[in-house]
Protein backbone atom coordinates (compact mmCIF):
# COMPACT_ATOMS: atom_id res chain seq x y z
CA UNK A 1 0.00 0.00 0.00
CA UNK A 2 1.67 3.25 -0.88
CA UNK A 3 0.72 5.52 2.22
CA UNK A 4 2.23 8.95 0.71
CA UNK A 5 0.04 11.59 0.15
CA UNK A 6 -2.11 11.27 -2.90
CA UNK A 7 -0.39 13.74 -5.38
CA UNK A 8 -2.88 13.60 -8.22
CA UNK A 9 -5.68 15.16 -5.83
CA UNK A 10 -3.60 16.67 -3.34
CA UNK A 11 -5.97 14.60 -0.86
CA UNK A 12 -4.08 13.66 2.55
CA UNK A 13 -4.19 10.49 4.09
CA UNK A 14 -5.41 10.12 6.78
CA UNK A 15 -3.46 8.11 10.40
CA UNK A 16 -4.66 7.16 13.29
CA UNK A 17 -1.70 7.21 16.43
CA UNK A 18 -2.91 5.80 19.62
CA UNK A 19 -0.37 6.79 22.20
CA UNK A 20 0.18 10.01 20.32
CA UNK A 21 1.09 11.70 23.63
CA UNK A 22 4.23 8.91 24.42
CA UNK A 23 7.90 8.84 23.77
CA UNK A 24 7.82 6.86 20.94
CA UNK A 25 3.71 8.00 19.44
CA UNK A 26 4.78 11.62 19.50
CA UNK A 27 8.01 10.89 17.58
CA UNK A 28 5.96 8.72 14.80
CA UNK A 29 3.49 11.18 14.68
CA UNK A 30 5.88 13.84 13.99
CA UNK A 31 7.45 11.31 11.11
CA UNK A 32 4.37 11.21 9.50
CA UNK A 33 3.73 14.72 9.21
CA UNK A 34 6.97 15.48 7.66
CA UNK A 35 5.75 12.62 5.01
CA UNK A 36 2.55 14.60 4.01
CA UNK A 37 0.07 12.76 6.12
CA UNK A 38 -2.82 14.32 8.58
CA UNK A 39 -2.47 12.57 11.80
CA UNK A 40 -4.86 11.87 14.39
CA UNK A 41 -3.33 11.56 17.81
CA UNK A 42 -5.36 9.74 20.56
CA UNK A 43 -4.11 9.74 24.10
CA UNK A 44 -5.64 9.50 27.26
CA UNK A 45 -2.70 11.07 29.24
CA UNK A 46 -2.29 8.29 31.80
CA UNK A 47 1.12 8.12 31.01
CA UNK A 48 1.94 10.34 27.55
CA UNK A 49 2.18 13.74 28.16
CA UNK A 50 1.03 17.05 26.12
CA UNK A 51 4.32 18.35 26.80
CA UNK A 52 5.44 15.83 23.69
CA UNK A 53 3.13 17.62 21.40
CA UNK A 54 3.32 20.91 22.06
CA UNK A 55 5.40 21.94 19.20
CA UNK A 56 2.63 20.73 16.72
CA UNK A 57 0.02 23.69 18.05
CA UNK A 58 -1.61 25.32 15.24
CA UNK A 59 -0.63 22.92 12.88
CA UNK A 60 -3.76 22.02 10.81
CA UNK A 61 -2.34 18.35 9.75
CA UNK A 62 -2.55 17.05 13.48
CA UNK A 63 -5.77 16.53 15.77
CA UNK A 64 -5.68 15.36 19.15
CA UNK A 65 -8.12 13.53 20.95
CA UNK A 66 -7.98 12.92 24.34
CA UNK A 67 -9.83 9.24 24.70
CA UNK A 68 -9.24 5.89 26.45
CA UNK A 69 -8.71 3.23 23.91
CA UNK A 70 -9.69 0.71 25.84
CA UNK A 71 -13.12 1.89 25.09
CA UNK A 72 -14.82 2.33 21.41
CA UNK A 73 -12.66 4.31 19.15
CA UNK A 74 -14.89 6.84 17.13
CA UNK A 75 -13.08 8.41 14.48
CA UNK A 76 -15.13 10.63 11.67
CA UNK A 77 -14.31 10.07 7.76
CA UNK A 78 -11.44 8.16 5.88
CA UNK A 79 -8.21 6.55 7.81
CA UNK A 80 -5.64 4.91 5.84
CA UNK A 81 -3.72 3.13 8.31
CA UNK A 82 -3.92 2.71 12.45
CA UNK A 83 -0.97 2.77 14.45
CA UNK A 84 -1.43 1.30 18.14
CA UNK A 85 1.04 2.75 20.63
CA UNK A 86 -0.92 3.02 23.35
CA UNK A 87 0.67 1.25 26.61
CA UNK A 88 2.34 1.99 29.29
CA UNK A 89 5.52 1.18 28.62
CA UNK A 90 8.25 1.05 31.34
CA UNK A 91 8.23 -1.36 34.27
CA UNK A 92 7.20 1.44 36.69
CA UNK A 93 4.17 2.14 34.77
CA UNK A 94 2.77 -1.01 34.21
CA UNK A 95 3.61 -2.69 37.94
CA UNK A 96 1.12 0.59 39.17
CA UNK A 97 -0.85 0.18 36.54
CA UNK A 98 -1.68 -3.54 35.65
CA UNK A 99 -4.93 -3.70 34.79
CA UNK A 100 -5.01 -1.08 32.41
CA UNK A 101 -2.10 -2.03 30.76
CA UNK A 102 -3.93 -5.55 30.15
CA UNK A 103 -7.31 -3.80 29.44
CA UNK A 104 -5.38 -1.70 26.44
CA UNK A 105 -3.39 -4.59 25.48
CA UNK A 106 -6.18 -6.64 24.98
CA UNK A 107 -9.55 -4.38 24.57
CA UNK A 108 -7.66 -1.17 23.12
CA UNK A 109 -6.19 -3.48 20.83
CA UNK A 110 -9.37 -4.97 20.09
CA UNK A 111 -10.63 -1.64 19.05
CA UNK A 112 -7.84 -0.08 17.19
CA UNK A 113 -8.36 -3.09 15.36
CA UNK A 114 -12.02 -2.35 14.86
CA UNK A 115 -11.68 0.79 13.70
CA UNK A 116 -9.51 -0.54 10.98
CA UNK A 117 -11.76 -2.86 9.80
CA UNK A 118 -14.54 -0.25 9.54
CA UNK A 119 -12.19 2.36 8.10
CA UNK A 120 -10.73 -0.43 5.74
CA UNK A 121 -7.06 0.79 6.95
CA UNK A 122 -4.08 -0.68 7.66
CA UNK A 123 -3.20 -1.66 11.16
CA UNK A 124 0.43 -1.94 12.68
CA UNK A 125 0.54 -2.82 16.22
CA UNK A 126 3.33 -1.71 18.11
CA UNK A 127 4.69 -4.99 20.23
CA UNK A 128 8.07 -5.60 22.32
CA UNK A 129 10.86 -7.28 22.88
CA UNK A 130 9.66 -8.42 26.18
CA UNK A 131 7.09 -11.07 24.21
CA UNK A 132 10.54 -12.91 24.27
CA UNK A 133 11.14 -12.58 28.39
CA UNK A 134 13.70 -13.43 29.75
CA UNK A 135 15.25 -15.42 26.59
CA UNK A 136 16.52 -18.81 27.00
CA UNK A 137 17.67 -17.96 22.78
CA UNK A 138 20.37 -14.99 21.91
CA UNK A 139 20.24 -12.76 20.16
CA UNK A 140 16.50 -12.71 19.88
CA UNK A 141 15.08 -13.94 16.28
CA UNK A 142 11.14 -13.45 15.21
CA UNK A 143 10.74 -17.02 15.15
CA UNK A 144 11.16 -17.78 19.13
CA UNK A 145 8.32 -17.98 21.47
CA UNK A 146 9.90 -16.51 24.26
CA UNK A 147 10.14 -17.68 27.89
CA UNK A 148 7.16 -15.58 29.79
CA UNK A 149 5.73 -16.19 33.14
CA UNK A 150 2.07 -15.56 32.74
CA UNK A 151 1.24 -15.09 36.67
CA UNK A 152 4.76 -12.63 37.51
CA UNK A 153 4.74 -8.80 38.34
CA UNK A 154 6.12 -8.30 34.47
CA UNK A 155 3.20 -11.03 32.92
CA UNK A 156 0.66 -8.21 32.48
CA UNK A 157 2.73 -5.84 29.69
CA UNK A 158 4.36 -9.21 27.89
CA UNK A 159 1.12 -10.67 27.99
CA UNK A 160 -1.08 -8.54 26.81
CA UNK A 161 1.70 -7.71 24.14
CA UNK A 162 1.66 -11.35 23.75
CA UNK A 163 -2.17 -11.43 23.33
CA UNK A 164 -1.85 -8.26 21.21
CA UNK A 165 -0.33 -9.66 18.47
CA UNK A 166 -2.54 -13.00 18.50
CA UNK A 167 -5.31 -10.64 18.27
CA UNK A 168 -3.59 -8.49 15.51
CA UNK A 169 -3.05 -11.87 13.34
CA UNK A 170 -6.21 -13.35 13.70
CA UNK A 171 -7.98 -10.25 11.99
CA UNK A 172 -5.27 -10.63 9.16
CA UNK A 173 -6.44 -13.86 8.68
CA UNK A 174 -10.01 -14.03 9.37
CA UNK A 175 -10.85 -10.25 8.02
CA UNK A 176 -8.05 -9.61 5.32
CA UNK A 177 -6.77 -6.32 7.10
CA UNK A 178 -3.46 -5.14 6.30
CA UNK A 179 -1.79 -5.74 9.26
CA UNK A 180 2.19 -5.07 10.46
CA UNK A 181 3.60 -5.92 13.84
CA UNK A 182 7.12 -4.41 14.93
CA UNK A 183 8.68 -5.86 18.09
CA UNK A 184 10.43 -2.87 19.79
CA UNK A 185 13.75 -3.37 21.70
CA UNK A 186 15.45 -1.05 24.31
CA UNK A 187 15.14 2.78 22.54
CA UNK A 188 15.89 6.17 24.26
CA UNK A 189 16.37 9.83 22.95
CA UNK A 190 14.41 12.94 23.68
CA UNK A 191 10.50 12.52 25.03
CA UNK A 192 11.52 9.87 27.34
CA UNK A 193 10.39 10.60 30.82
CA UNK A 194 12.51 10.99 33.63
CA UNK A 195 10.73 9.47 35.69
CA UNK A 196 9.52 6.59 33.86
CA UNK A 197 11.71 4.01 35.65
CA UNK A 198 13.82 2.83 32.54
CA UNK A 199 17.56 3.07 32.98
CA UNK A 200 18.39 5.34 30.16
CA UNK A 201 16.50 8.43 32.14
CA UNK A 202 16.96 6.84 35.55
CA UNK A 203 20.96 7.06 35.03
CA UNK A 204 20.85 10.24 33.31
CA UNK A 205 18.51 11.93 36.10
CA UNK A 206 20.60 10.52 39.02
CA UNK A 207 23.80 11.87 37.17
CA UNK A 208 22.17 15.12 37.10
CA UNK A 209 21.52 15.11 40.78
CA UNK A 210 24.39 14.26 41.91
CA UNK A 211 22.90 10.67 42.84
CA UNK A 212 24.68 7.39 43.48
CA UNK A 213 23.65 5.04 40.08
CA UNK A 214 21.43 2.84 41.05
CA UNK A 215 22.14 -1.06 39.05
CA UNK A 216 19.79 -3.53 39.86
CA UNK A 217 21.68 -6.96 40.31
CA UNK A 218 25.27 -7.26 39.53
CA UNK A 219 25.17 -4.98 36.68
CA UNK A 220 26.25 -8.24 34.17
CA UNK A 221 22.71 -7.98 32.76
CA UNK A 222 22.40 -6.77 29.01
CA UNK A 223 20.44 -4.65 26.72
CA UNK A 224 21.28 -3.28 23.61
CA UNK A 225 20.30 0.50 23.24
CA UNK A 226 18.50 2.22 19.68
CA UNK A 227 18.70 5.78 19.08
CA UNK A 228 14.46 6.94 18.50
CA UNK A 229 15.06 8.59 15.49
CA UNK A 230 16.08 5.10 13.93
CA UNK A 231 13.76 3.03 15.77
CA UNK A 232 10.98 5.63 13.95
CA UNK A 233 12.52 5.45 10.26
CA UNK A 234 12.37 1.54 10.20
CA UNK A 235 8.97 1.80 11.78
CA UNK A 236 8.10 3.61 8.75
CA UNK A 237 9.51 1.47 5.95
CA UNK A 238 7.38 -1.26 8.10
CA UNK A 239 4.16 0.33 7.53
CA UNK A 240 4.50 0.67 3.72
CA UNK A 241 6.07 -2.32 3.90
CA UNK A 242 3.45 -5.68 2.51
CA UNK A 243 5.13 -7.73 5.50
CA UNK A 244 2.82 -8.89 7.74
CA UNK A 245 5.21 -11.24 10.30
CA UNK A 246 6.26 -9.35 13.38
CA UNK A 247 9.77 -7.76 13.00
CA UNK A 248 12.75 -6.78 15.28
CA UNK A 249 13.72 -3.25 15.24
CA UNK A 250 16.61 -2.37 17.78
CA UNK A 251 20.23 -1.83 17.98
CA UNK A 252 22.35 -5.25 17.91
CA UNK A 253 25.22 -3.68 20.00
CA UNK A 254 25.31 -5.02 23.09
CA UNK A 255 26.48 -4.09 26.61
CA UNK A 256 25.77 -4.62 30.23
CA UNK A 257 24.28 -2.59 32.85
CA UNK A 258 27.16 -1.86 34.50
CA UNK A 259 28.91 -0.46 30.79
CA UNK A 260 26.14 1.62 30.19
CA UNK A 261 26.02 3.16 33.73
CA UNK A 262 29.95 3.98 33.28
CA UNK A 263 29.17 5.57 29.59
CA UNK A 264 26.50 8.05 31.43
CA UNK A 265 28.96 9.07 34.17
CA UNK A 266 31.53 9.59 31.40
CA UNK A 267 29.27 11.71 29.22
CA UNK A 268 28.22 13.48 32.17
CA UNK A 269 31.67 14.10 33.71
CA UNK A 270 30.02 13.21 36.85
CA UNK A 271 32.12 11.07 39.68
CA UNK A 272 29.57 9.19 41.55
CA UNK A 273 29.42 5.42 43.17
CA UNK A 274 27.58 2.09 42.04
CA UNK A 275 25.15 1.00 44.37
CA UNK A 276 23.18 -2.15 43.86
CA UNK A 277 19.92 -3.32 44.68
CA UNK A 278 18.19 -6.37 43.88
CA UNK A 279 17.90 -7.59 40.50
CA UNK A 280 13.58 -7.22 40.07
CA UNK A 281 11.65 -10.38 39.88
CA UNK A 282 11.39 -12.07 36.40
CA UNK A 283 13.82 -9.19 34.74
CA UNK A 284 15.77 -10.31 31.47
CA UNK A 285 19.12 -11.87 31.43
CA UNK A 286 20.03 -10.65 27.77
CA UNK A 287 18.28 -8.88 25.33
CA UNK A 288 19.94 -8.25 21.59
CA UNK A 289 17.89 -7.98 18.50
CA UNK A 290 18.56 -10.11 15.54
CA UNK A 291 17.63 -7.60 12.56
CA UNK A 292 18.64 -10.23 9.95
CA UNK A 293 14.72 -9.84 8.46
CA UNK A 294 14.48 -5.62 9.01
CA UNK A 295 17.78 -5.58 7.14
CA UNK A 296 16.59 -8.06 4.71
CA UNK A 297 12.62 -7.27 4.45
CA UNK A 298 13.31 -2.74 4.99
CA UNK A 299 16.60 -2.81 3.91
CA UNK A 300 17.14 -0.93 7.33
CA UNK A 301 19.45 -0.80 10.07
CA UNK A 302 20.75 1.76 13.10
CA UNK A 303 22.62 4.16 12.17
CA UNK A 304 23.10 6.85 15.14
CA UNK A 305 25.90 5.87 17.02
CA UNK A 306 25.22 5.19 20.81
CA UNK A 307 27.56 8.08 21.97
CA UNK A 308 25.93 10.32 19.55
CA UNK A 309 22.02 9.51 20.60
CA UNK A 310 23.26 9.77 24.32
CA UNK A 311 24.53 12.84 24.02
CA UNK A 312 21.23 14.06 22.22
CA UNK A 313 19.11 12.56 25.40
CA UNK A 314 21.28 14.24 27.55
CA UNK A 315 21.16 17.45 25.92
CA UNK A 316 17.44 16.79 26.02
CA UNK A 317 17.13 16.31 29.55
CA UNK A 318 19.54 19.35 31.04
CA UNK A 319 17.05 21.71 28.64
CA UNK A 320 14.40 20.97 30.88
CA UNK A 321 15.68 20.12 34.50
CA UNK A 322 14.65 22.97 37.00
CA UNK A 323 16.19 22.84 40.55
CA UNK A 324 13.87 25.59 41.32
CA UNK A 325 12.51 24.09 44.39
CA UNK A 326 15.75 21.61 45.17
CA UNK A 327 14.52 18.50 43.61
CA UNK A 328 14.99 17.57 39.68
CA UNK A 329 11.56 17.79 37.74
CA UNK A 330 10.68 18.11 34.27
CA UNK A 331 9.15 21.37 33.28
CA UNK A 332 5.41 21.30 32.22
Amino acid sequence: MDLHADTMTGRKRIAVVTGGCGFLGSHLTDRLLAAGFRVIGIDNLVTGSPRNIEHLAGNVDFEFVEHDVSRFIEVPGEVEIVFHFASPASPIDYLELPIQTLKVGGLGTHNALGLARAKEAAFFLASTSEVYGDPLVHPQTEDYWGNVNPIGVRGVYDEAKRYAEALTMAYHRSHGIDTKIVRIFNTYGPRMRLDDGRVVPAFIGQALRGEPLTIFGDGSQTRSFCYVDDLIEGIYRLSQSAYHEPVNLGNPREMTIREFAEAVLELTGASLPLVHQGLPADDPKVRRPDISRAKSVLQWEPKVAFEEGLQKTLDYFRAYVDRAQGSLRVKK
